[in-house]
């Protein structure tokens, strides 16, 4: 008898995504786990299964909030978008500009489009910090901006995995005055009425799943200086497990939601900036967000890989056929995808995490298996 619990929505046509998510609970890959699936901002699928706990005594459901650490790196750049309007220049707006510290050591030129497309050299810090800093945002933020950057900054671009969000989240704050976590509130998840949030109180700290970490590390190709300031020094991030962590706004990895509330989110890229029905970002915004500002290969990941800024292109096709789809994977196996074309949104998240980077099997066999459906 298996011993997971599955329930949820399934309109006709879309067993198979059913079946495919059962199959990963059968196989012995998840302790719990929900898949949404949108299309026309219209839910298609809602699944939810196994357990939120690793003693198995509470089961994942309708409530269960989970970390989806980098998926909320396109949320929060659907923020920026929202507020960057604001400067004359937009996105080719000098970030030393509205933020004079950050132009040390000849970092002034750097835009806001670049820091968004991980191409500011700032992927983490290559000398000893105390990692408590990782849980002040503000002094983060100001130490990270102190960095010389770790290669001509516009040269290249490497993956900047926590200190994206600890950057990005300034940068809101300089040119709206509220924080990120704030304006995601206020100006989307508040009006959509979206389970999602940068910055979980302790009030909701009891829904959220425990999480069980991978018994791997994954796989970071060749080690460069880079990559081990982004990873692999003890200072690379905080303890991610402690109450602090989960308050404080890390608008690069600890967004905390459901499969359906992310999905919703994503419907805003799926759907040219509308959400709902609101025009949350400007159709000119929307088109200079969801544009290619790097692609190639990747100083801190092992890949070749696209930027916008802030959301990921399928330039691997690892989110199904579509190159324009509009993507991103988390820590541990978590993705969120938005396919154009066909005005569908979906995302995946768990709390069993694997060590893939992104392209997760599970995930992997989900979106197979919601494109064998259309």
């Amino acid at each position: 008898m298996a011993d997971f619990n599955c329930s949820g929505h399934v309109a006709t046509g879309f067993e198979p995504v059913k079946a495919a998510f059962e199959a990963n609970f059968e196989a012995g890959h998840e302790l719990g786990a929900g898949v949404c699936v949108r299309i026309d901002g219209n839910t298609v699928v809602d699944l939810l299964g196994g357990w939120r706990d690793r003693q198995k005594t509470q089961p994942w459901d309708a409530d269960t909030l989970v970390p989806v650490y980098s998926t909320t790196k396109p949320i929060a750049a659907l923020v920026l978008a929202a507020v960057i309007d604001r400067l004359p220049a937009g996105y080719e707006t000098p970030v030393a500009e509205i933020w004079p510290a950050f132009a040390a050591h000849g970092k002034d030129r750097i835009t806001i489009a670049e820091l968004a497309a991980h191409q500011a050299g700032l992927p983490g810090f290559p000398d000893a910090i105390d990692p408590a800093l990782w849980l002040d945002a503000g002094a983060c933020a100001e130490a990270l901006a102190a960095l010389p950057p770790l290669w001509p900054p516009g040269t290249a671009h490497g993956y900047h995995p926590l200190s994206w969000g600890y950057l990005i989240g300034a940068v809101v704050k300089l040119i709206d005055g509220r924080s990120l976590g704030t304006c995601l509130r206020e100006m989307f998840t508040g009006p959509s009425h979206s389970d999602f949030r940068i910055g979980t109180p302790a009030a909701e700290h009891g829904r959220i799943a425990e999480m069980m970490r991978p018994r791997a590390l994954p796989d970071l190709g060749e080690i460069n200086a880079a990559t081990r300031a982004a990873f692999l020094t003890p200072w690379a991030s905080a303890d991610r497990n402690a109450k602090r962590w989960r308050e404080i706004e890390i608008p690069s990895a600890n967004g905390h939601g459901t499969a359906a509330a992310v999905a919703h989110l994503f419907d805003t890229y799926a759907s040219a900036g509308v959400l709902d029905g609101r025009q949350v970002v400007p159709p000119a915004i929307f088109s200079a967000l969801t544009e290619t500002r790097a692609l190639g290969q990747d100083l801190v990941l092992p890949y070749v890989t696209e930027f916008a800024c802030g959301v990921m292109r399928n330039n691997l096709g690892l989110y199904g056929p579509n190159p324009d789809t509009l993507c991103h994977s988390g820590w541990g196996g978590s993705m969120a995808l938005a396919d154009p074309e066909r005005r569908l949104s979906m995302a995946y998240v768990m709390n069993r995490q694997s060590n893939s980077l992104q392209g997760d099997p599970r995930a992997r066999a989900l979106i197979d298996s919601v494109y064998q459906c259309l």
